[in-house]
């Protein structure tokens, strides 16, 4: 094969603390990222920093400079690119001879070879244009040639700059958002009444998650988070903005493979994941001694897991509360719990049992509080072989289903001669409600599993059951669990579990 003839690329670099701000190169090859010559360049100065000549700054060597070496040094300058740069010294020649020329208001001159004040904010150079350009293409492209895979590409980029505590993420993000604000197809769909396709509100959901990544920032300036404060409530007004459901239609898609169902569903996922071996590293700025940001990681995420939220309304952002979940909690299973996790766990149990309305496991929460079966069944198993009080204490506080309890009489009680009338009861549109209720299922036959053996916690877990548990068919399947959990064969039968498989099935056949 012939190789392409070599080509020579003039290319410019602008360096500023460390931080490449600018760049040229005379290849004209356009793109989001630095081009192959660029690059290059860039390597050669890091690799070989003594063969590229280090001068002052040119104002420095100005200085030094008599009259005639001034003179010489401006006339040789204009000779050598007398066709480029003729017009603009023989412009400023006769406005720095003009005493109320404009340039002679201003004490002193520009230099670009000396760089900004150690005061002055710096960023990696950024193509705006490029990432409109590109981000536009793709998304013309309706997912087809792999521009949703580029498009992820780009979210990976930006997230790599917010790791890196680069400002130019939240300006990348803003020119990617505003350009998938500008899509012609959210009007159409909007205007049709139909919904987005999956794929493409999953790069939603990512734009969102990158923006919430940004706005947490613990690092930036109040002022800036005023600024994209605004910048998304302006955003958010736009008629064709998406909601979070994504769901602008009156059908609703078919929920039956919505979501996982059963015990197995993660596995009252994980073969997917590639098996990895975390370690604890030291955070030196942290108090508490012995914390590392494994520690630190472990503990945000079951403060997370642990709020209080209310279910939101459309179908598409319940499924997803439902998986975002399930994912951050088989993340949390790739860790293997040592003592240092335990006593995070415990902590931040007893913590969620005893806080207040920000608390999931509080002892009062709002009718339409989502849900913590599943939170509740990994917190169980984590501690019931370190804790089992307080792992069975989390787990019964979690088995409550508010939304499905019947709502209180109404009447005046002071009156005796008024008639207590019992007001209907308003099932919101809990459109996972199925999925809910088979891990509120999970959980309990999970507890049964653990309490054979224990007359005491078997008869607390079956009062939970009978009290919160609202599902014949659920029920009856709790009733087969505690029946083939007490008449394993390697043991003699458990007559507890025997009599709460009973008074289940009994409770099947009045219900």
């Amino acid at each position: 094969m012939q190789s392409e003839p070599e080509t020579v690329c003039n290319v410019a670099i602008s360096f500023d603390r460390c931080k490449i701000t600018s760049v040229t190169c005379s290849c004209g090859n356009k793109d989001i990222f630095y081009c192959a010559h660029v690059v290059a360049l860039s390597l050669y100065r890091i690799r070989k920093p003594d063969q590229v000549k280090l001068h002052l700054p040119i104002s420095e060597t100005l200085f030094q400079m008599n009259r005639d070496q001034l003179q010489k040094f401006v006339q040789y300058l204009i000779t050598v690119h007398h066709t480029e740069v003729l017009p603009t010294a023989q412009k400023l020649a006769d406005e720095i001879l003009s005493q109320n020329s404009e340039i002679n208001q201003v004490h002193g001159a520009p230099d670009p070879t000396a760089g900004a004040s150690i005061d002055d904010e710096n960023c990696w150079h950024l193509d705006e244009e490029q990432v409109q350009e590109q981000v536009k293409l793709f998304l013309s492209q309706g997912g087809y040639h792999g521009s949703g895979k580029q498009l992820n590409l780009l979210f990976a980029k930006v997230r790599e700059m917010l790791k890196m505590r680069d400002s130019n993420g939240a300006r990348m993000l803003t020119l990617i958002t505003e350009q998938f604000m500008a899509d012609p197809r959210l009007a159409l769909w909007r205007q049709q009444g139909t919904a987005m396709t999956d794929k493409y509100r999953q790069l939603w959901d990512e734009l969102g998650a990158l923006w919430m990544c940004i706005v947490l920032n613990p690092h930036c300036k109040l002022e800036q988070k005023a600024s994209w404060l605004k910048q998304l409530k302006k955003w958010n007004s736009v008629d064709v903005c998406p909601w979070e459901d994504g769901n602008h239609g009156n059908e609703l898609p078919n929920l039956t493979n919505a979501l996982p169902q059963g015990a197995n569903a993660n596995q009252e996922n994980m073969g997917q994941c590639k098996s990895l071996e975390y370690q604890h590293l030291p955070a030196h700025k942290f108090l508490e001694e012995g914390e590392s940001y494994l520690t630190l990681a472990v503990e945000v995420a079951l403060i997370g897991l642990g709020q209080q939220r209310i279910m939101p309304d459309g179908l598409y952002a319940q499924e997803k509360v439902c998986r975002n979940e399930e994912q951050l909690i088989s993340k949390l299973q790739e860790i293997e719990l040592d003592d240092t996790l335990v006593k995070i766990f415990r902590k931040q149990a007893v913590f969620l049992l005893e806080a207040g309305p920000y608390s999931g496991l509080g002892e009062v929460i709002h009718r339409e509080s989502v849900p913590m079966h599943t939170f509740a069944k990994y917190l169980f198993t984590s501690l019931l072989p370190h804790d089992a009080e307080l792992a069975y204490k989390t787990a019964l506080r979690a088995m409550r289903l508010l939304v499905l309890e019947s709502t209180a009489p109404s009447a005046d009680m002071s009156r005796p001669h008024h008639i207590a009338s019992v007001v209907p009861n308003r099932y919101p549109r809990w459109f996972t409600l199925s999925h809910i209720e088979s891990q509120q299922c999970e959980l309990a036959s999970t507890m049964l599993t653990a309490a054979k053996g224990d007359v005491r916690r078997l008869e607390t877990v079956l009062e939970s059951i009978q009290k919160n548990i609202h599902s014949s068919s659920h029920i009856f399947k709790l009733a087969q669990d505690a029946f083939k959990i007490a008449t394993l064969m390697d043991s003699l039968p458990d007559i507890t579990l025997l009599k709460v498989s009973l008074e289940l099935g009994l409770q099947v056949c009045i219900s």
